[in-house]
């Protein structure tokens, strides 16, 4: 199911009905090469994508050309619906890697909206939780330094997957360069790549080409100062994602 991780492992969870009635809905699906802008600050848009497959970002472009991601999206995230009610968006929305998105008519929004109010409010959450990951982005940026917010960064990352079953608790794919990590968190490539190699020397993490290996969660999650609470993951997922014990699925 191309819907099959929305919402998936999270407090508001959709239902199978509701996954169906959305499924129902995608206009088409489309693929789009690493690299390619598929949303463009300030043209006006009439549809809105759920990643299905790849990484994408958010992000602004300064006056001086350097790019300043705002989010990062993984499979099951409604990258754009938020421009259901903006008809325009104020930033660009990239794929990070090849990209498979499923699309959606405003228009079908909007019936969705008048006939599924149940559904309607779990769409308004998503929209909701962006908001919250985008607080969280700006405390990391500006409240912790260089260690804690590519801490901060993985913690979350793998959070999030695992909550789509993309992560098996220790290990999971990033395909990001450090330049890339150094973009989302305001740091020089250099200064990434002291940080990885302190959290490998501290049998933290290991960052190795697009592959991440925690080593130890919970002291990866203290350095990081690291809160699940803002992603609304269920009990059990939130438990995993801090190495917490004691909690029932």
């Amino acid at each position: 199911m191309l819907t099959e991780n929305v919402l998936r492992n999270r407090v508001a969870e959709i239902s199978a009905a509701e996954r169906g009635l959305l499924e129902g809905a995608i206009s088409h699906v489309q693929a789009y090469a690493a690299g390619s802008v598929v949303v463009r600050q300030g043209v006006p848009v009439d549809i809105s994508t759920l990643l299905v497959e790849g990484f994408m970002t958010r992000h602004v472009d300064a006056p001086d050309g350097r790019r300043h991601p705002v989010a990062l999206h993984v499979p099951g995230d409604f990258v754009d619906l938020h421009a259901y009610a903006l008809k325009e968006l104020d930033h660009d929305v990239a794929a990070l890697t090849d990209i498979t998105v499923a699309v959606f008519r405003h228009a079908a929004l909007e019936e969705i909206q008048a006939s599924q109010p149940g559904l309607a409010r779990r769409l308004w959450f998503l929209t909701l939780l962006d908001a919250a990951m985008h607080r969280q982005w700006i405390y990391r940026l500006s409240s912790l330094n260089a260690l804690q917010r590519v801490s901060h960064f993985l913690c979350e990352t793998h959070a999030r997957l695992l909550a789509i079953g993309a992560s098996d608790g220790h290990t999971f794919s990033l395909p990001m360069t450090q330049a890339d990590i150094g973009e989302v968190c305001s740091l020089t490539n250099v200064h990434v790549n002291r940080v990885l190699r302190e959290l490998r020397e501290a049998r933290l993490c290991n960052v190795r080409g697009a592959s991440v290996q925690i080593l130890d969660l919970k002291g990866l999650v203290e350095r990081a100062r690291f809160d699940p609470h803002y992603l609304y993951l269920n009990q059990h997922t939130a438990a995993g994602a801090v190495a917490r014990t004691g909690s029932s699925p």
